[in-house]
Parts: structure tokens; C-alpha cells; sequence
């Protein structure tokens, strides 16, 4: 068995990858699903696309990547769309390519512009594709591929809407069955938390979050007050935090420019609290987990995705958004010691939480993979 996967290059594209390619493997070895025995035999992947966040992953999985140009799809004027007209032909010869030699024989798509040049190349090979979608709104990437593919696999009953009915499974979003076995303690000792006071888990995505970072900065000592925190700034971000707090890092403040696999486990262990964007696969990691969170969802996001994503999670209670626009130092302080006073109303987020994201979506999306693939 063959399976070729192909995403955009951020962790949240490629991370819900992962989730569901171990998850392959372990239906397999573990004979969940029917495989005939002239079929049995081991999976092999390849993954398609750009140069991504967590490419250490990938090796870490034993995935090798090809990598091909990919042009971005973009919603609005830009210059770069130009440059990027000629990168689209290039990716697809380079997915044709990749593909003829691999000749997998299924697809897993997850959307992103790095994954339209393989989509459209196994289609031309007429190798089956399934695509997911994260978000309550699909992007142009999947918008575009849901015209070529077998099968749909969407995490929010709103994106049904956008996308051909007949097609579509709803499955929920995949996450990593590592990050569920974090321990408190262990999270004590890899970031040298004291346990004395609640701890707070601020994401910004696997690219950081400047206009949160800034916030943060500046409410950083009042927060500080009451809070340990483990910041994940994004790469691009850490050196400025670092001038905002004039290179002196309190003792209490935990900030990394990425959190690694290990990391994000103990991180999600040991907060009280998580604070985010509103990307699809956030949420999904809030909800498994059962964590009160404050979401500020990306103001520019495409078709305003982030928004809907995170209201859609508010109206089961998990979770209170605020928006970017209105964000200043003293309202999110405000909002973080408000919530932390009632831990009743903390518990109870938790549990609302819970109900919003299957925990079992990367073993149904591993099954209708492999019922396609047609063993």
C-alpha cells in the first residue's frame, strides 16, 4: 500500500498529516479494517509539497519529502500572484513527476496552496484522492480540489454547505494521540515551573502571532502576578519579544519560538488556560484536551475562517472570543484573572470543550483513506 500526502507548509497543515498517518499505520498493523491477505504488507508514504514547518517530523515518521513549487492562491490583489503563475506549472510537472515514479494508490490532501499542483496530478493519473478540510469555510485550495476528488472530509458541519454534498463525511480534525498523554509534572521539570501559580499556554500558530505577541509583552509583568506562562511566539517573532522586554526574560515567562512535539504534550498538560488563534487545528487540540481557552482569531484570515471557526466553538461554551481590533493589554488581563477567579466556569468551559471535536477523527479519516485506496 501506497499512500502519498500533500499540504500547504504550516503546522497546521501538516500536523493533522501526521495524526492521520500514524493513525494508517496503526489500523493496519492492528487489522481494524478488513485487508485481504494478497494485500498485507507494509504502508509506505511519501509526502508532496513546499518546504514546511516540522519537516524534522517527517523524518522523525520516516515520510520522505519531495519537495515541488507551489504557487499561493491568493484572494486578493498582490504582485507576488504574478510571480507565483509561474510556480504553479513548474509544481505540477514536479507532482507529475513524484507521482509516476511513487504511483501511489491513494491521495490524502490537506488543503493548502503546496497541495493543488498533487491533487491535480493525481487526477490526471486518475489515482483516488481524499482532501480534508479544517475550517468552517473551505479555502480556495480545497474549493478548487473538491472538484477532483473521491472523497471530503470536513471538521465543521458548515463547510458541508460549500462543497459537493454527495461527496462529503464529516470526521472532525485529526490530532496527535501523543499530545494526549502529557503529564504536569514532567511539564514542571522541561520548563522549570513552579506549580505555584496557574499557568497560562499562548499560541499564536506554528508562524507566531505579532499583534498578540505585542499584547502580551505589554501585560506581561501584571500577568505575571498571578500566571506562569509558556509562550510560543513563532520564529520570526522571538527576537522582537526580546527587545519589548529589553532582553530581560522573567523567571515566570516560558517563550520559545516553536514548541516541538514533546513540548506542546507537557505544554497542553500542564496549562489552566489556553490562549490562541483560532486555527482549525488549535481548536481541535483545546477541544480533545478539555482546556478553557480564550480565542483571538486572525483578523485577515481567508474568508474570515478564523472567525467562524471560533465562534462556532463558543456557542458550545468552550470558549470566550475576543477580536483583535478591540485587544488591548488591560481588556485581555481583565478577561484572563476574570476567568481564573471562577474556576467553576473554568471546569465547566473544559467539559464543553470536549464535546466539540471527535477525539477518534484521525482513525476515521485513516478508514475512509484506506477504503478508497480500494486494498
Amino acid at each position: 500500500m501506497r499512500i502519498a500526502l500533500t499540504g500547504g507548509g504550516t503546522g497546521g497543515h501538516l500536523f493533522p498529516i501526521i495524526a492521520v498517518a500514524r493513525e494508517i499505520k496503526k489500523v493496519v498493523e492492528q487489522s481494524i479494517v478488513q485487508i485481504p491477505p494478497d494485500k498485507i504488507g507494509p504502508v509506505e508514504f511519501i509526502f508532496i509539497g513546499p518546504q514546511t514547518v516540522g519537516e524534522e517530523v517527517l523524518a522523525q515518521e520516516g515520510i520522505e519529502h519531495k519537495k515541488i513549487m507551489a504557487g499561493k492562491l491568493r484572494r486578493y490583489p498582490s504582485l507576488q500572484n504574478i510571480a507565483d503563475i509561474f510556480k504553479m506549472p513548474i509544481g505540477l510537472l514536479q507532482a507529475l513527476w513524484h507521482l509516476f515514479f511513487f504511483m501511489p494508490n491513494v491521495v490524502f490532501s490537506k488543503g493548502g496552496f503546496g497541495s493543488v499542483p498533487v491533487v491535480l496530478a493525481a487526477w490526471l493519473f486518475r489515482i483516488p484522492i481524499l482532501i480534508h478540510e479544517s475550517d468552517a469555510v473551505p479555502g480556495v485550495a480545497n474549493s478548487f480540489g473538491a472538484k477532483f476528488s473521491t472523497r471530503i472530509a470536513i471538521a465543521f458541519n458548515e463547510a458541508g454547505k460549500y462543497l459537493p454534498p454527495q461527496k462529503v463525511a464529516l470526521t472532525g480534525n485529526p490530532v496527535r494521540t501523543i499530545l494526549l498523554s502529557g503529564d504536569k509534572e514532567k511539564a514542571k521539570t522541561l520548563f522549570g515551573l513552579t506549580g505555584l501559580k496557574s499557568v497560562i499556554l499562548i499560541l499564536g500558530g506554528s508562524q507566531g502571532a505579532q499583534a498578540l505577541n505585542e499584547v502580551i509583552a505589554a501585560s506581561l509583568l501584571s500577568l505575571l502576578s498571578r500566571c506562569e506562562i509558556i509562550h510560543q511566539c513563532g520564529p520570526d517573532n522571538e527576537e522582537a519579544i526580546k527587545t519589548l522586554l529589553n532582553n530581560k526574560l522573567p523567571d515566570s515567562y516560558h517563550l520559545y519560538p516553536f514548541l516541538n512535539e514533546e513540548q506542546m504534550r507537557e505544554a497542553l498538560a500542564a496549562a489552566d488556560m489556553v490562549i490562541s488563534r483560532a486555527g482549525a487545528g488549535s481548536i481541535a487540540e483545546i477541544s480533545v484536551l478539555g482546556k478553557p481557552s480564550i480565542l483571538i482569531p486572525l483578523p485577515n484570515a481567508a474568508a474570515d475562517h478564523q472567525n467562524i471557526n471560533a465562534n462556532e466553538f463558543a456557542r458550545y461554551g468552550a470558549t470566550l472570543v475576543l477580536e483583535q481590533m478591540n485587544l488591548t493589554p488591560n481588556l485581555l488581563q481583565n478577561r484572563i484573572f476574570a476567568l481564573l477567579d471562577n474556576p467553576d466556569l473554568l471546569k465547566k468551559m473544559g467539559n464543553n470543550a470536549k464535546q466539540f471535536n471527535p477525539p477518534d477523527a484521525a482513525q476515521k479519516i485513516a478508514q475512509e483513506i484506506l477504503t478508497i485506496a480500494k486494498w
